[in-house]
């Protein structure tokens, strides 16, 4: 997932105390203020909210764990200023983040050259973890979720034509396109317009009346949050009432917000619903909501969840905090039970898991299927 968002200053969280020398340090780096803050609050809310359970049942290797999170303001740039801090500065052990495929790919090359292990809660761009062999993911990857929703809307949806409308700036929303126009022509559906925007738009009438004149039966939005609500609004504005089709880059409750009543009767992949009748599923919704006043957590706060989880236990079969031994262990999972699914990592660094997909309708978010690798 991803984005490039515009403001805020460089925020260092998590160091309410000094850290201590026995402890295992573990740094975060996400956008926690700018456009895109929504994914990376959330992800740093489940990030913790491990953290808790970790350090409660005794930490790992009898020392407690620390998190250092470091602001991106969602800009690649900012995301290699973070990731140097955070191995220079704060001495981790390992990385957690980014969201964004984008920022990913700017500070992958960081953890790899300094030999410290990255994983990813929610990049989905295959090219992240091409990087190196430092460098890993915790959720599914976009050669999956485009292909899935291209076959969800073609089969349970029986529709055929289809335009695409994607970012043009943002490597998740370009490799979301590709591998969905892909799959759309192999199965035997049209696309019949392929549109683009850049990240911060505010006006895309002219672009959805090209693909209003083309009389699409969907539209295919691999977008993000702010930019998907304004376009649903412009698009019921310019009498384009057709579904729109997106992926995990919509899951955020400002999605809902932004689009208000433009949003319903549209549909997107992601990684869970807090709908799921899973036990791992309803533990962690309770203990997220009790933690956060109340409050559902997305889709971003349960990947933080789960990576956190995995690099936990990463370090504890790797017996000590060597990089080398981390990336071994984190290379050899099998099998893990995160709350958002079992999987396993794969050769290429990559989860193997389901994706979900749900509805917007009256305001919410309803689940509707998963769909398996």
């Amino acid at each position: 997932m991803h984005r490039i968002a515009r403001f805020g200053l460089l925020l260092v969280l998590g160091l309410v105390a000094p850290t201590l020398a026995q402890d295992i340090v573990v740094g975060h780096y996400g956008a926690m203020t700018g456009n895109s803050a929504s994914f990376g609050i959330s992800t740093d809310e489940g990030i913790r909210l491990a953290l808790d359970g970790i350090n409660s049942a005794g930490g790992v290797l009898g020392k407690q764990m620390k998190v250092v999170t470091v602001d991106t303001q969602g800009r690649p740039e900012e995301a290699v200023t973070a990731v140097q801090k955070l191995i220079n500065q704060d001495k981790v052990v390992a990385v957690l983040g980014e969201v964004a495929s984008s920022n990913s790919l700017a500070a992958a090359p960081v953890c790899q050259r300094a030999r410290i292990p990255m994983l990813s809660p929610a990049s989905t761009n295959p090219k992240v973890t091409k990087v190196g062999d430092y460098i890993f993911r915790s959720c599914f990857i976009d050669p999956f979720q485009g292909p899935g929703v291209a076959k969800f809307a073609m089969e349970d949806l029986k529709l055929k034509r289809f335009a695409v409308f994607y970012d043009v700036k943002q490597a998740y929303s370009t490799g979301l396109r590709d591998v969905f126009i892909k799959a759309v022509k192999d199965a035997g559906g049209e696309i019949v317009a392929d549109e683009s925007y850049a990240s911060e738009d505010v006006d895309f009438k002219a672009q959805l009346t090209k693909i209003l004149n083309t009389k699409p039966e969907a539209v295919f939005m691999p977008g993000y949050y702010t930019e998907a609500g304004l376009v649903f609004k412009q698009a019921k504005e310019l009498g384009l009432n057709v579904p729109f089709l997106g992926c995990d880059g919509w899951d955020s409750a400002e999605t809902l917000t932004i689009a208000g009543a433009a949003g319903n009767g549209n549909y997107f992949s992601t990684h869970y619903s807090p709908e799921e009748d899973r036990p791992a599923v309803k533990q962690f919704v309770d203990a997220y909501k009790a933690k956060y006043n109340g409050k559902t957590p997305d889709a971003m706060a349960i990947l933080g969840y789960d990576a956190m989880n995995l690099m936990a236990d990463s370090i504890k079969r790797a017996g000590g905090t060597a990089g080398k031994d981390i990336r071994n262990a984190l290379k050899d999972t099998k099998d893990f039970p995160g709350a958002s699914g079992t999987f396993s990592i794969d050769a290429d660094r990559n989860a193997k898991k389901s994706i979900v997909v749900l509805k917007i309708e009256d305001g919410k978010t309803k689940f509707v299927k998963s769909v398996a690798p």
